[in-house]
């Protein structure tokens, strides 16, 4: 028995909903990884500017350290408090980059949940019809 048009139809819809639903799971995973990676930079921020406030606290003459690999190497309090300015601004700069990312993954989002509820409704109507017929 051949198939009718309408159940052609039906198969076709089905398809390009997977096709929707799983491009939807993508996104989901992507906001989901962005927020987890967000989250890192936002800790890491926190403990740099910690790390500032300890700095600013420091005498000029004070002996600071830093930890490279096992070995403790001391460093100029001037070259300290740029190197960990300079990781804020990188880090601020990332968490920016991240925000524009997350805005435009919900807008895909959201657009995907649309045209899958499209389809859903379509699919809907059809089998509507087909029980008429």
């Amino acid at each position: 028995m051949a198939m009718t048009a309408s159940q052609a139809a039906l198969k076709e819809l089905q398809r390009d909903l997977e096709n929707q639903a799983n491009a939807l799971s993508k996104i989901q995973k992507d906001i989901s990884k962005n927020h987890q990676v967000r989250k890192q930079y936002t800790i890491q921020l926190g403990e740099n500017e910690l790390v500032l406030k300890e700095l600013e606290l420091l005498k000029e003459d004070a002996n600071v350290y830093k930890l490279i690999g096992p070995v403790l190497v001391k460093q100029d309090l001037a070259e300290a408090n740029a190197n960990v300015k300079k990781r804020i601004e990188y880090i601020s700069a990332e968490l920016k980059r991240l925000d524009g990312n997350l805005r435009d993954l919900e807008n895909k989002q959201n657009t995907k949940k649309e045209s899958v509820l499209k389809l859903q409704q379509k699919m809907q109507s059809v089998q509507a019809g087909k029980a008429k017929a």
